[in-house]
């Protein structure tokens, strides 16, 4: 497993990375704990020491014979910052180094993971936002963070993301292994989950999307330096740590979202299932049973072909790619017709074709083929809906590059 430093700044939130310090640890990891002066007034010594059976490197004075603020940076592959305060990013983009994590971060060439936490006028502030683009610059992985309560009263975004979430960030950039993030500056819509089609009050048309493929892609251009806005449809999973989430229930809100979202977007990645078809009338009490009922159904919108109308028209940016997917049941050769089909109709760039006739839905792993308008790209074999997220990034970048 992997040797990692964990930074902890002096906010509210540090109680947090206790959590996340489990995570890690119980994965295998090696974890050294550096926190600064303030840190240790929400969290003391003897609870880093505890959950992470290893010393806590307190100062550049303690264990001055081991060169502790130049050794600790060169042998982590991984230095992750939570929570990341106001001041602490702020030291960070100047290269201050009046402490043991702010020296260390200097000496890293490792890949860095900050995560904010702090009020929303302090997040919103015109030197917080330079200092994080700074850091963004120079190769660093600065989320975003969370929207939700604060301390007191006050709610808003400056929340630490959850720590389950920033593990998954964590073990997404160990396995990248990749000190700079390829996806730095661009901006990323993913679509996740399954529409929904109101009938009556307390029923709907549906599907068995999870949302958890589109999380995955929303997480992993996270971990690659992205922007990221998620629309999602009907999804009870944790929002992806870093990403911006709108949450919408039908085909029609979730065009309009998605439109709205990719107006200055470099990659619209369409993982989201909508319902092709909803009730023709929508009943305002419940439907009783009776007997048979017999529902006439009508198209809703294709969203995935919206989009592509809507850049050959101009409408959105000239150089973005669109990624459809294409969920099937057939198989071979069938299904693949049925994908460069899709393809070609929706005036996508590539489409993901998944076999869903196997469980897919819900599961954590996945498998697909990917393929463009001159044919098979890649086939993706058997993997986390993680791994297949970044096999297909990987696909996405070179695109990118031609723009």
């Amino acid at each position: 497993m992997a040797q990692l430093v964990l930074g902890v700044g002096g906010g509210i939130a540090a109680y947090k990375a206790c959590e996340l310090l489990r995570l890690l640890t119980e994965a295998g990891h090696r974890v050294r704990v550096v926190p600064t002066a303030a840190a240790l007034r929400f969290v003391g010594t003897v609870t880093w020491q505890a959950l992470s059976g290893q010393p806590v490197a307190e100062g550049v004075w303690s264990d001055a014979h081991q060169v502790p603020h130049v050794r600790l940076g060169q042998q982590a592959e991984l230095v992750l910052v939570a929570p990341a305060t106001a001041d602490l990013l702020a030291k960070a983009a100047t290269g201050g180094a009046d402490d043991l994590l702010t020296n260390l971060l200097l000496t890293a060439r490792c890949p860095v993971l900050y995560a904010p936490a702090m009020h929303t006028e302090m997040w919103e502030h015109p030197a917080t936002a330079a200092n994080v683009a700074t850091l963004r610059e120079r190769g660093a992985v600065v989320v975003e963070p969370a929207s939700g309560r604060l301390t007191g009263a006050d709610t808003g975004k400056g929340r630490l993301p959850e720590p389950a979430e920033l593990f998954t960030l964590a073990t997404r950039l160990l396995a990248r292994g990749v000190p700079h993030p390829d996806l730095a500056g661009r901006k990323v819509v993913v679509t996740a989950g399954g529409t929904r089609e109101p009938l009556d009050p307390v029923r709907f048309l549906g599907n068995r999307s999870s949302g958890k493929q589109g999380y995955a892609f929303a997480r992993t251009a996270v971990t690659r330096g992205a922007t990221v806005s998620v629309i999602a449809a009907n999804v009870s999973l944790p929002d992806p740590a870093g990403a911006s989430v709108v949450r919408v229930e039908t085909t029609d809100e979730l065009h309009r979202a998605t439109l709205a979202a990719a107006a200055d977007a470099d990659v619209v990645v369409m993982a989201a299932a909508p319902c092709d078809y909803r009730p023709a009338e929508y009943a305002d009490e419940k439907i009783k049973r009776t007997g048979e009922l017999t529902l006439a159904l009508v198209p809703t919108v294709d969203v995935a072909a919206a989009l592509g109308a809507a850049r050959a028209a101009g409408q959105l940016p000239a150089g973005q790619l669109l990624v459809a997917f294409a969920a099937e049941t057939a198989t071979g050769e069938r299904a693949k017709g049925f994908a460069r089909d899709k393809l070609a109709r929706k005036g996508a760039d590539l489409i993901v074709l998944n076999d869903v006739g196997g469980g897919v839905f819900g599961s954590d792993a996945n498998a697909a083929t990917v393929l463009d308008a001159d044919g098979e790209v890649a086939t993706i074999t058997q993997r986390s809906k993680d791994e297949l997220a970044e096999s297909v990034w990987d696909l996405v970048k070179p695109r990118l590059n031609r723009t």
